[in-house]
């Protein structure tokens, strides 16, 4: 029920601040008036739902927090009925407590004014057989101080009344206001754009049928079944039924009571909270003391306007509930954040850098430690190898990813897995904020690469490696001396004597590739780990580079979620089922109260 103030009200809450400054400006007034008075005491402006009870009063402060926390997730149009609902909550907190208004609604030829005029005592309300009758809301106050709500229902002072002094029935209903109610099935727009709009701001309505008109699809299309969760401020009338017999009566009420429970609205029956249902004729009189008796219990407990208000606060849950209410346990555990990590590092090339630098430690070993024979011979076979045109030699194609694919793969993974069975609105800013942060995450690994340096440009060398290469020389030395020994023999420079060179030569020969299995056996345990070291570094730099740009903007989102999820169940409170099952779901089972409620009329 969508109407200009209420509009008004949509564009005050629209702002972020949900209706604080319309509050907080009557409250500075409220303030200044007074301090003016008073001026040695210290005031506060009230709190939202200052007045109202401690459960409705959290879940009016959660509601507030929620649409606050929520404005940039979640569409405006979704959190646009809680918006209203913290409007009319802060306007009626500002009004009177002591009054109770009830809207008395019908179709046309219904008889409303009819019952209007019954419950006031006095012909109020215009009767008659032309169509429509009520063309503007008509109050009727059993006591003063109710003129501040009939503002708020925009309800003219020309149009206001006051039943007959005197009476018990008078007591009773104190603090009653009773708003007539142009047909809401009126050929003139005008006259169903004011139904909808006062019926969004009382605090109790009484539907008032025929048995010509009770099944109505309009009627229940279009009020009954969205208000099916305000069944505890609703009466339903059935009128006329002097224009019935008894049994006949008894069949029509007990339609009407299933027709109800097909809305999805709540009988109360048996002690139970819902709607109130009876027969009455308001021509003869037939039911309407009852119906005052049951109206003035009702005003004294003085509790309809919070009953209205935790009934709203149901229904803008229940719309909300899809864009709050998750399925399973969504978050990152530390199965995803590692994969994530692992899948950088492969991006950035970890465990290549680390195998290249234990490559690179061992290859720098044998080459200081190796026989010059032996690194001559390798020598010629890279440079035989640089110089080949064969093409079983040349490089592969490159068929894996990049290192930019590899990337946005990761981050595309590690936010699909954040998302997973979060509300569509939360799972968008899961991947809005993975996608913030992938942007420039390439170059910044890249950044951070060459900033650590290449590992196996120029690796450090164990203490041990001088006296290897000094060993190695000797054993060089040793072979040139032996060979020099045997030529001097053959030449005549020397005695001849084999077995001495020989011997020499050999030594030099044998310790060559001795000492240098020797340095590549020692070498292996710290190539492994100066690549291990190397692999590390740049893992663990691209983890917290990934981490800065990716996981904990992911992680404040699901926090930011997890957040809302609890400030929508304080929303909730303790009836979340009922408020679901009557606005979504619409339909209770036909057994219980209605079961019972049929099983009666049968035996009638």
């Amino acid at each position: 029920m969508v109407d200009d103030e209420q509009e008004r009200g949509r564009e005050r809450w629209d702002d972020g601040l949900i209706a604080r400054r319309a509050a907080d400006k009557a409250a500075d007034r409220s303030v200044e008036e007074a301090a003016a008075e008073t001026p040695d005491e210290d005031f506060s402006p009230p709190a939202l739902g200052g007045s109202y009870g401690g459960p409705l009063r959290a879940r009016l402060d959660a509601l507030h927090e929620l649409v606050g926390l929520s404005r940039t997730r979640v569409e405006s149009e979704a959190l646009a009925e809680a918006g209203r609902v913290l409007d009319e909550a802060a306007a009626r907190q500002r009004l009177s407590s002591r009054h109770t208004v009830i809207a008395l609604a019908g179709a046309t030829g219904s008889g409303k004014s009819t019952l209007f005029n019954a419950l006031a005592g006095v012909p109020v309300s215009e009767t008659g057989l032309r169509r429509p009758t009520t063309s503007a809301p008509i109050a009727l106050s059993w006591s003063e101080g109710a003129a501040g709500l009939l503002d708020r229902l925009a309800v003219p002072s020309r149009l206001r009344r006051r039943p007959l002094a005197g009476g018990a029935g008078d007591t009773e209903l104190q603090g009653l206001v009773l708003v007539d109610l142009p047909d809401h099935d009126s050929a003139v727009t005008a006259h169903r754009d004011q139904v909808d709009r006062v019926l969004g701001l009382v605090d109790a309505v009484i539907w008032v049928v025929d048995p010509e008109k009770y099944a109505d699809a309009a009627l229940h299309e279009r009020y009954l079944r969205p208000l099916a969760g305000h069944a505890e401020v609703t009466f339903v009338v059935l009128n006329q039924i002097d224009r019935l017999g008894t049994e006949a009566a008894d069949l029509v009420l007990d339609d009407l009571r299933r027709l109800l429970d097909e809305d999805g609205v709540a009988l109360g029956e048996h002690g139970e909270p819902g709607a109130t249902v009876l027969a009455l004729s308001a021509l003869t009189g037939e039911g309407v003391p009852e119906l005052r008796e049951l109206v003035a219990r009702f005003v004294q407990e003085r509790t309809a306007p919070e009953r209205r208000l935790a009934a709203d606060v149901d229904s803008a849950a229940a719309r909300l509930r899809q864009a709050y209410v998750a399925d399973g346990r969504p978050g990152l555990d530390e199965r995803a954040r590692d994969a994530f990590t692992d899948r950088l590092a492969v991006a950035v090339g970890a465990q290549a850098a680390g195998e290249a630098a234990e490559r690179v430690w061992r290859r720098g070993a044998i080459r200081a430690c190796g026989t010059p024979w032996l690194r001559l011979y390798r020598w010629y076979e890279r440079m035989r190898a640089h110089g080949s045109t064969d093409p079983h030699l040349a490089a592969p194609a490159e068929d894996e990813l990049t290192a930019r694919q590899r990337v946005e793969q990761a981050v595309r993974i590690v936010a699909d897995d954040a998302s997973r069975g979060l509300p569509a609105p939360w799972a968008q800013a899961v991947r809005e904020a993975a996608a913030r942060g992938a942007d420039g995450l390439p170059e910044a690994l890249d950044e951070l690469t060459v900033s650590l340096g290449d590992p196996a440009a120029r690796p450090p060398r164990p203490a041990w490696w001088p006296a290897a290469v000094l060993a190695q020389a000797a054993m060089t030395l040793l072979q040139i001396f032996g060979a020099l020994w045997l030529v001097a023999q053959i030449v005549g420079v020397v005695q001849p004597g084999l077995l001495p060179p020989v011997l020499v030569m050999l030594g030099g020969i044998i310790g060559g590739p001795l000492v240098e299995w020797a340095c590549e056996s020692a070498v292996k345990g710290p190539a492994r780990r100066y690549g291990q070291e190397a692999e590390r570094r740049l893992r663990e730099a691209a983890a917290a580079c990934g981490r800065a740009r990716v996981l904990d903007p992911v992680a404040a989102e699901l926090m930011r979620y997890r957040e809302v999820r609890e400030q929508y169940a304080t929303v909730v409170g303790s009836r979340p089922s009922a408020a679901a099952a009557r606005v979504v779901g619409g339909r209770r089972s036909g057994t219980g109260r209605l079961g019972a409620t049929r099983a009666g009329a049968r035996g009638r």
